[in-house]
Parts: structure tokens; sequence; C-alpha cells
């Protein structure tokens, strides 16, 4: 165990470079680097992309496969990684792949074997493909297979999926109409301004940068990996890096989505899994698993240089997570990076507080067996020898002690004692949000602090400090006389 637990320091200018951009796109990227408000935000977004005329100038194939990862892919096939080994096991032995559009296609661009590119084709074009994604996925992938008839009734599927999907708000449902969308341009006239456009514009705005601006969680975990297959695709077909109007948020999000994680595997069949966070209790959908881990590799793979996203490749690259599944030896292939170094993830601080939007994850240790406390918008669980328990503040009625740090609800912040022989972290947790509080501790002056967004307010004490503390809200200041 850690002696000392430190909160974690975000540091915000860490955001990767992205590669020169064509002349048609500078002004956007401009207008994203110019002056921004305290939260990080672009000024107007969609002003600034009413300027820009979106269209995708790559070949195919545009969408989550540069050259770069289309390279790295063939020379894992060449050297016959242990990633390729299980997908080619999987594949050759004919067993049933769970998204087929998808597995197929990525072992064609791996390998460029016809046969399971045509598997994919022929699914896309049969009455069992249906998945927006996945059929866009097969339709730039394996365009090089496609005959002109094909090509044709392919594309009004596409358009018809697209028209049939324009109302859904949900990420999985934006992020599949953008790689629909690009995937269609050059095929389709006008498709980017239709489908792209209001995404990166009007949607963006309201669902992520106006909850960040009033303090608030928009992107729920379960959405990081639709989101960042969005970001992908946005970035390298129009080199715009939406992370840039909410730089901060973005920044810290990578050890969010780590923190959000129940610090004991799951051991299933074919591998271990990390589970994420679950609202109701029971057996794990292994899938969510999936796909939280898909969305970590998938962060990597988008900036592998900020010191956040090492920590994040040093807590994937242990093999004993390596997914093994149909499902997942797809995504584990496609995104993972065994040669891009990492962080050991135990030299991060196991306490994060984002005090914006009153967030908080503790670990009592980076071991399998730690406790784990996690509060952000309205819910709160203790993961303590294997359980998860759902808390309610108001319930608890004693303190709750995790390595040098100390949770201790409102219910008992009134007036308690502190005895230290190391340095001390307090969260007094379930205070009112964004209030002033005089708190007064032996031996020293009376002063106001304020808690976050939550109702948290964090305390630090010295080793060997013995005192006693008192905490009431603040009187508001009284009216001026007319």
């Amino acid at each position: 165990m850690r002696g000392v637990l430190v909160q974690w320091v975000w540091q915000c200018d860490t955001i990767g470079v992205v590669p020169p951009m064509p002349l048609n796109r500078l002004l956007l990227a401009t207008a994203l680097a110019l002056p921004v408000t305290a939260a990080g935000q672009s000024l107007d977004l969609a002003r600034d992309l009413a300027k820009v005329e979106l269209t995708a100038a790559l070949d195919h194939p545009r969408i989550l496969m540069p050259a770069k990862r289309s390279r790295l892919l063939m020379r894992e096939r060449e050297r016959e990684s242990l990633r390729w080994t299980q997908f080619n096991l999987l594949i050759a032995g004919k067993v049933d792949m769970p998204e087929k559009g998808f597995a197929y296609s990525l072992y064609y661009v791996a390998s460029q074997n016809k046969e399971q590119g045509r598997k994919a084709v022929d699914w896309a074009l049969g009455p069992s493909g249906t998945d927006l994604r996945q059929l866009a996925i097969v339709y730039d992938w394996c365009q090089p297979l496609l005959t002109e008839a094909e090509r044709t009734r392919l594309t009004a599927k596409l358009q018809a999926a697209l028209e049939k999907a324009a109302a859904a708000q949900d990420f999985a449902a934006v992020r599949n109409r953008v790689l629909a969308a690009v995937a269609l341009s050059g095929h389709v006239p006008g498709v980017e301004e239709k489908y792209v456009k209001p995404v990166l514009g009007p949607w963006w705005e309201k669902t992520v940068l106006a909850p960040i601006r009033a303090g608030g969680t928009p992107i729920d975990p379960k959405d990081h990996y639709a989101l960042f297959e969005m970001l992908h695709v946005v970035r390298d077909n129009f080199d715009i890096d939406l992370r840039e109007t909410a730089a901060k948020h973005f920044t810290t999000l990578p050890v969010y989505h780590l923190m959000s994680h129940y610090p004991a595997p799951f051991p299933a069949a074919e591998n271990e899994y990390r589970v994420p966070l679950m609202k109701t209790h029971g057996e794990p959908d292994l899938r969510e698993a999936v796909r939280s881990r898909a969305a970590a590799l998938a962060m990597v793979a988008y900036d592998s240089n900020s010191q956040e996203m090492q920590f994040l490749q040093g807590w994937l690259i242990q093999d004993r997570f390596l997914m093994r599944s149909a499902y997942g030896i797809p995504y584990e292939f496609l995104w993972a990076n065994p040669y891009q170094p990492g962080l050991s993830f135990h030299y991060l601080p196991n306490i994060f507080h984002d005090p914006v939007t009153g967030r908080l994850i503790i670990r009592s240790e980076w071991e399998d067996n730690a406790i784990w406390y996690f509060q952000a918008a309205g819910q709160i669980q203790l993961f303590e020898g294997g359980e998860i328990h759902n808390l309610k503040q108001e319930a608890m009625g004693k303190p709750l002690m995790m390595g040098n740090t100390v949770l201790l609800p409102a219910s008992l912040s009134a007036q308690f004692s502190i005895d230290t022989t190391e340095p001390a972290h307090y969260y007094l947790i379930g205070l009112k949000p964004d209030a002033r509080y005089e708190i007064e501790v032996d031996d020293e002056e009376l002063r106001e602090v304020t808690t976050d967004h939550g109702g948290i307010l964090k305390l630090d004490f010295p080793a060997s400090r013995k005192a006693g503390v008192r905490l009431k809200l603040a009187r508001e200041s009284s009216p001026k006389p007319a």
C-alpha cells in the first residue's frame, strides 16, 4: 500500500499535435485554437464550422484505418503476434463472429485474404447486414472487392440506413452517422454537410460543451468507445481535434476512465476482464467490459504522447487482460499497440478528484484487493471484499478509512477530531454544493472554504497533528441598505 495518497494534478497542456492540415480546413483549426472560455471551450463552434467546407479527402480506407494503422496490422500478421494468432485462430476455425462485417473486413485489411473480405461484403449485402457502423466499415475497407453493381447497392443501403437513423441523438447513433457519411464521401454529394456538420456544430455544442460549462459530466463511460471512434474519424479526415474545444475535460478523461473500473478483475474462461462501473449489481456484462477496454485502447491510439495516456497504456499492456473472445479480439487487434511504451499505473496517484464536476474516485491501493469509492453524477458506490455497495450519503454513519484518506459524511462533519501520524487527506462529502463554509481548527484562525460542485470539501492535515475541527455554513452577507 502506498504510504501517502496524493491528489492527481492535471497537466492540461499535453494535448497531442495533429498533422499539417489542408488550407481549406486551416480556418476551423485556427478558430478552435483562438480565444476560449475559462472552461476551455471554443467561443462559437457552430459559427466556426459554418465557414468550413467538410470533404473527406482520403482514399479508401478512410475510417479508423489510417496508413500507419494498416501497416501495424500487417506487421503484426507477419510477426505472428499473440493478437494476430488468436484472431487468425478464430477466423480459420470458422468461429461465429458476433460482428461479422467488422471482423471479416478487419481480417481482409490485415491479410488481403479476399475470401474473408467477400464474407464481409456478402454479409453487408444480405439481410443480416443492418448495423450502420459495420456497413460503413465494410463499404470503406472492402472497396477493392466491390463490383460496380455491388457498390451501387451498398451505397443505396447505406443511404437508406442513414436516413432511418437520422433522428437518434445518442453517442452510438451519432458515431454511426459520422462513420457512414465519411465512408460515402465522394460517392454521395453533400453527405458530409447533411450528416457530419450538424454533429460537429449544434450536437457537439448541446450534448458535450454545454453540460461541461455547467459543471456536468456529459459523457457516460459506456459512451467512451463510440466517442473515440468518432474523434478518430473526424481528425483523420478533417484535421479537427474536437478535444480542443474542452481541453481540460478531455485531458483528465483517460485517468477518469481508468479509475472508474473496479479493482478486482473478473476471471472469464477466455481472459480476465477489468469491469467498468455497473449501475446495477449482478454478473458483469462482458461485452461492456470489452467496449470499455477497446475505448481505452482507442484513447491511447489517438494520443500516445500525453502523460495521462502513457499511464493508461501501462494499465493496458498486461497480457492477462488481452481480449481473446470472438467479440473482443477484433477490437484488441485493431487498436492495441504492444510496441508503445507505457508508464506503470502504480505510480499514478490513486485519488481522482475533479472539483469542477464533483467527481471523486479513491482506491486504497493499486492491488486487486483494494477498497474503491466512486462518486459522480449523483451515484455513490463502494467496492470492498469483492462486493459492490450502493451508498447514500445520509445513511453513512461512520467515517470510511482508505489508507491515509478519510471520507467523512456530512452528518459527522460539524465537529470532529483529527489525530494524524502521517499527512492525512479528509474528504467531507454530502455538503451543500458550491457553498461557503466557515472552518475552525484548534490553534488556527477561523477561515472560509468552498465546497465543490458535488458538495465535497477536501482538507489536508500534516503529520503529527492533533486537533478538533468545527465546520458550519457561512452566513450570507447582509444586504446593503438602499
